[in-house]
Order: C-alpha cells, then sequence, then structure tokens
C-alpha cells in the first residue's frame, strides 16, 4: 500500500537539543494515526515537519510521495488544523469560509456550507464570540474543505471539554470515512485514540518507541503474572517491554507473536492504554538507568 508518510532517521534540532531524532516510520494510507506521548515527546515537532512548516536537521521526510510544502500543489493536499485550533477572532464564520476558498485550489464551498449549517453554527457570528468546542469544529471544516488527501491534527481537542471532544472526533471520524482521508492525529488523551484511531505511534525521550496497526500491536503484546523469574530466563522469542518485581511474584509486558504456553503464568490482554504507557514507561526507566551510569 502506498505510504502517506515515511520518513528516515528523521531529526531536529533547537541550538544543542533534539526535539526529535532518529525518527524512522512509514505509514502507509488510509488509516487514522494516532501519535501519542508525554509533553516534550516531539509530537508537534514531527507534524510541523510533515506539514512543510519546519526543515530536518537531519534524515529526511516525504509525504505522499513528495517534499513536503515544496510546491503549491504538494501544500494543497495536506490539510493541518494546529493545535490551539486556529481561528481569526475578528472574521465571521461566513469570512473563513470565503477566506478558504480564496486560498485553496480544491475547496469544497458546498461542502463547507452544509457542515457549518449541519453544526448550528451562524454565518455571521464572529469567531471570537464562538465557543471553544465551536471553533475547534469550524478549524477542522476549514481543514476538511479543502479536501486533502493527509489531515494533520496537532492535539485539535486538548483544550475541549468532554462533550465537545466527543463531538469533533465523532465528526473527524465521519469525515475520514465520507472522504477516504488518510489522518495524522496527535493527542496525550489516548482514550480518544482507542475510540477512534487504528494505527498508533508512540513517541518518547524524542524517539518513536513504537509504531503499527493498533489490532496487529494489541495482538502482539500481553501481560504475565506469576512466580518471580528474572528476565534473562525468559525465552529468546520475547521482547520485554515492562517489568515489575515483588519478593516472590513477576509482572512482565512482553511482546511475541509466538503463542505462550507455560502454566506458570498468567496472561492477559492489554488496552491500547496500557500498552502506550508500558512503552513510555519503558523509556523513562532506560533514562533513568543511563544516568545512574552517568553518575557512578
Amino acid at each position: 500500500m502506498t505510504a502517506v508518510l515515511e520518513a528516515q532517521a528523521l531529526g531536529r534540532k533547537y541550538g544543542r537539543r533534539w526535539a526529535l531524532r532518529e525518527c524512522t516510520i512509514d505509514i502507509p494510507a488510509g488509516h487514522v494515526v494516532g501519535l501519542v506521548g508525554p509533553n516534550g515527546a516531539g509530537k508537534t515537532t514531527l507534524l510541523k515537519l510533515a506539514g512543510g512548516q519546519l526543515e530536518p536537521t537531519a534524515g529526511h521526510i516525504t509525504v505522499l510521495g513528495g517534499r513536503p510544502g515544496g510546491t503549491p500543489a504538494q501544500l494543497a493536499r495536506v490539510g493541518f488544523v494546529a493545535q490551539d485550533t486556529p481561528v481569526y477572532a475578528g472574521l465571521t464564520v461566513a469570512e473563513h469560509l470565503r477566506l478558504g476558498a480564496r486560498l485553496n485550489p480544491r475547496w469544497d464551498a458546498a461542502m463547507a456550507r452544509e457542515r457549518i449549517a449541519r453544526l448550528g453554527l451562524v454565518p455571521t457570528q464572529r469567531a471570537g464570540r464562538l465557543s471553544g468546542g465551536e471553533r475547534a469544529q469550524l478549524a477542522l471544516t476549514l481543514g476538511l474543505a479543502k479536501r486533502p488527501e493527509l489531515l494533520i491534527l496537532d492535539e485539535p481537542v486538548a483544550a475541549l471539554d468532554p462533550l465537545a471532544r466527543r463531538e469533533f472526533m465523532q465528526g473527524l471520524m465521519e469525515a475520514a470515512v465520507a472522504h477516504k482521508l488518510s489522518v495524522v492525529l496527535s493527542s496525550h488523551l489516548v482514550s480518544d485514540l482507542e475510540r477512534t484511531c487504528d494505527y498508533v505511534i508512540v513517541l518518547a525521550d524524542s524517539r518513536v518507541q513504537m509504531a503499527g496497526e493498533v489490532d496487529r500491536l494489541l495482538a502482539a503484546h500481553h501481560r504475565l503474572t506469576g512466580p518471580r523469574r528474572d528476565p534473562d530466563r525468559l525465552p529468546a522469542g520475547w521482547h520485554v517491554v515492562s517489568a515489575g518485581h515483588t519478593d516472590r511474584q513477576s509482572t512482565y509486558v512482553v511482546r511475541t507473536d509466538a503463542p505462550i504456553h507455560d502454566p506458570a503464568w498468567t496472561v492477559s490482554r492489554l488496552g491500547l492504554e496500557d500498552l502506550v504507557l508500558a512503552y513510555m514507561e519503558k523509556r523513562t526507566a532506560e533514562n533513568r538507568r543511563a544516568a545512574a551510569e552517568v553518575r557512578r
């Protein structure tokens, strides 16, 4: 399947600090992709690189087979909704739509008007007088009416209340299905991604920790609980994501495609949030060990 986004050893540096480094991913088209990680993990940097708003310090990235933001035609193929769902406070809803029509050669005026009417937004209302949820829906409408092949959204629901967040995500999913969009959506709210995304990327410490289709990732990871056992006594094909121990018991999250037959283990499935947290905790533990080695 055609890749919507490819990155090889991608990195971006601000001064002496790497905001993103050694990022290698290959996202197939046709997915709703959740990009998740703690604050400062590099999510916004990766999305701005994909949108052509930043240039890489290292490596390279292609979006829809071309250089991000390289030409007006390339820009027209990608929609971007920034973290603060930006709209112009002094412009009315209708003026936003007219501005969108002037700036975007593939603009779908009929779809924009229909969506605004369905949402109950008043065309003469200034954006500065809209609620947070209404401004987010207006920003999403502008992104969708551009008729992109890829829609990028950076934490679009972070400031919304639960009801507005649910309505926004529902509208996004309906549009993705109706218009066969590829979507890359960043969020630190894993519960939202679990309901909407079929592909996930975990960023932590400026690096990719995990990437793939959600169903396959969940099928390949297991939580094991049993008598205390050190990691070096586990089967060679098991990749340990996280480990916890008491005097008598061990709990592991492992990745393996092989069946687990050892009766000593109690095996349970993981939800997406549990899996994401396991990879984030793994990176945190690795950083602590590295810092301890440096102090020695």
